[in-house]
């Protein structure tokens, strides 16, 4: 019997059993996929997500190849009105603003867990929970036949999980807003100050921040969904469509930056979220299974929090399990209950202010265009951003 099954190999699965295993407890994590997946070439990760990699002791390998930005600026493409956003000083301890490659953030995780921890090509079809002297266990199947059993079972399966399903928790719902993705490269070097870029139209936002001197990750977000996703997001139309249609007005450095694209990591995906009030009132926790990343909290991409609340239910779940392990170093059934609702009460309110938090940013950014609308944008990014971003800074603690 397994100790912990964590369902998920993307950002929360793997930090979720480095962190477990810092607490010396180990995990077998499932992956459907065939090998790590790297959906989006990159993310910003702000404050909060660097003290929980400080906490799981990995910091110091990102922060070693990234540079951090403290500043950006904000272009109305109607108007040309540039504003500037200041991210926060750096204090010297790794806690800055980084864009990093998602799939250099995987590799990271993924060697620091023990030989085997990974088993890929596991689709889970079915979880159920049974009684065995006295101990509720669960019971996953997978699709080649395989029978699990483990004392508990975390899903990490993104935001169309079967686990958070299996709890009741309901389905995400569609903000009616789409996302390109990709990373520019350039080989020469693209020479750019490393800063964050966002540009504003009606129902258009984007952007773009440098991850180092030869490449550069940026984001196009709209509401119509791009044509390119009616032929599975074909790359060639998808940076097509960008350049040529979508942002054909924004300015032509930000062109520039998407005709580099690397065709291969360019992504579209709709834009979705778990109402607030699904997480503040849902279930979080049963028998022993829990969820965590966007299992519990899909949001919308606005604060740049997703990947970072990832991290942070890392570090706290795990603090909390360690409280659950016996004498012997295993994990005691009786308790675990127990620790998993504490983790719970510790997310469940933090996870539903990022998630409306986000979204109110996403719609003060991108919708109307009527004179009160860009007062009301003006307002928010001058006076109300900076208060936003304070949830940025947020401190999850250590694991012990």
């Amino acid at each position: 019997m397994e100790e912990v099954v964590i369902v998920g190999a993307g950002i929360a699965g793997l930090a979720t059993a480095m962190a477990l295993k810092k607490v010396g407890v180990r995990a077998l994590v499932l992956e459907r996929s065939e090998g790590l997946r790297a959906t989006g070439a990159a993310l910003t990760l702000f404050p909060n997500a660097w003290y929980a990699l400080d906490a799981l002791g990995i910091s110091d390998k990102l922060t070693t190849i990234y540079t951090p930005f403290v500043k950006g600026y904000v272009t109305d493409v109607k108007t040309k009105a540039i504003r500037e956003v200041r991210y926060g000083e750096s204090k010297g301890s790794g806690d800055e603003q980084r864009a990093v490659n998602r799939k250099v953030l995987l590799q990271v995780l993924a060697e620091e867990l023990p030989p085997n921890s990974i088993r890929f090509s596991s689709k889970v079809t079915s979880i159920e929970t049974q009684v065995e002297q006295g101990s509720s266990i669960c019971i996953l199947a997978l699709e080649d036949g395989t029978v699990i059993k483990s004392k508990v079972v975390i899903g990490c399966d993104g935001a169309h999980s079967r686990i958070a399903r299996w709890l009741g928790l309901s389905s995400p719902v569609d903000s009616g807003r789409s996302a390109i993705r990709g990373l520019a490269v350039y080989s020469q070097g693209h020479g750019l100050n490393h800063e964050f870029q966002q540009f504003v139209d009606v129902s258009k936002r984007a952007g773009f921040v440098p991850l180092n001197d030869k490449e550069i990750y940026w984001f196009f977000l709209c509401k119509a969904p791009p044509k390119g996703a009616d032929i599975g997001g074909d790359p060639n139309l998808l940076l097509r469509e960008v350049v040529d249609d979508l942002a054909k007005d924004f300015p032509p450095l930000y062109l520039d930056v998407v005709g580099h694209s690397d065709l291969s990591t360019l992504t579209w995906a709709p834009l979705i979220f778990r109402y607030p009030w699904d997480i503040v009132l849902g279930n979080l926790t049963s028998a022993n299974i829990t969820v965590a990343g966007d299992a519990m909290h899909p949001m919308t991409p606005d604060l740049g929090q997703g990947a970072c609340s990832a991290l942070e239910d890392a570090v706290v779940l795990a603090r909390n399990i360690k409280s659950s392990i016996s004498r012997i170093g295993e994990l005691e059934t009786r308790n675990v209950r127990f620790a998993l609702e504490r983790y719970t009460r510790e997310r469940r309110w933090r996870a539903a202010t990022l998630i409306a938090a986000s979204f109110v940013l996403g719609w003060v950014s991108q919708d109307g265009s009527s004179w009160w609308m860009r007062f009301l944008r003006d307002v928010f990014y001058k006076f109300i951003l900076g208060r936003a971003l304070s949830a940025s800074t947020y401190d999850c603690g250590k694991l012990c």
